[in-house]
């Protein structure tokens, strides 16, 4: 198994080669009042929050904020990230005060408290609300990989530009990838569990030692009686 998401540009995504699901996050990004994605777009983002939350990852849901806009409101239907993560629950939602959803929101330390430190990048606005939530996000010490089949871009011509924004420099904002090449290498990924505590087996106590048996002493041997002279009988002549 390859520690790599296959095929990112401009090099194997994450750098570190730690694919962890439980740190990783897929941010999906929308502008409020934003365009309805094409079906592409949205099942995309769909197919990469199921991978994510399968390997154990967090997926958030963050609404940004366009500058006040002069003139006549923007002809299309507001669409949310919930409506693009449609099947699956976000884990998180947090709203953004301007266009980069760092901005003015709780995301970062949402992120830090959770463990996070590798983000996929998707959602509506691929050149403006996607594009600056990496760059922030790179700025704060993210590794990111935004995932470009899976982000409506609002002006089509624009996709290239901002694609080779992010790969310039070596990936000096990140890397590029895709839905399938994710969905792929999150699938290897389990989900990290706590490793269960087998209970130490009790020490059985060592058998006391038998005391080796005290030897008899060997009993004393008694002297031989010292015999008395026979006061009758003659004693040897002294010379």
């Amino acid at each position: 198994m390859s520690p790599h998401v296959v095929g990112t540009t401009p090099y194997p995504w994450p750098f570190d080669a730690d694919l962890a699901g439980a740190a990783t996050a897929l941010v999906v990004v929308v502008p409020r009042g934003g365009p309805r994605p094409s079906a592409d777009v949205a099942g995309s983002v769909r197919a990469l929050a199921a991978a994510v939350r399968g390997a154990g990852g967090v997926v958030i849901a963050a609404t940004t904020t366009a500058p006040a806009r002069v003139g006549p409101p923007a002809p299309h239907a507001g669409v949310t990230a919930r409506d693009l993560l449609d099947g699956v629950a976000p884990d998180h939602e947090v709203v953004a005060g301007g266009v980069d959803a760092f901005y003015a929101s709780d995301l970062d330390l949402l992120l830090r408290t959770r463990g996070i430190a590798r983000l996929l990048i998707a959602g509506v606005g691929l050149e403006t609300s996607a594009h600056s939530t990496m760059r922030d996000a790179n700025d704060r010490g993210y590794e990111c990989l935004l995932v470009v089949d899976a982000c409506e871009p609002l002006e089509p011509d624009l996709v290239g530009p901002a694609v080779s924004m992010v790969e310039m420099s070596g990936g000096i904002f990140g890397a590029v990838g895709r839905t399938r090449d994710v969905v792929a290498a999150l699938g290897h990924t389990a989900p990290a569990l706590a490793p269960t505590s087998t209970p130490a087996p009790t020490s059985t106590a060592a058998p006391t030692a038998t005391a080796a048996p005290t030897s008899t002493p060997a009993p004393t041997s008694t002297p031989a009686p010292t015999s008395t002279p026979d006061p009758d009988q003659p004693q040897g002549a002294l010379r």
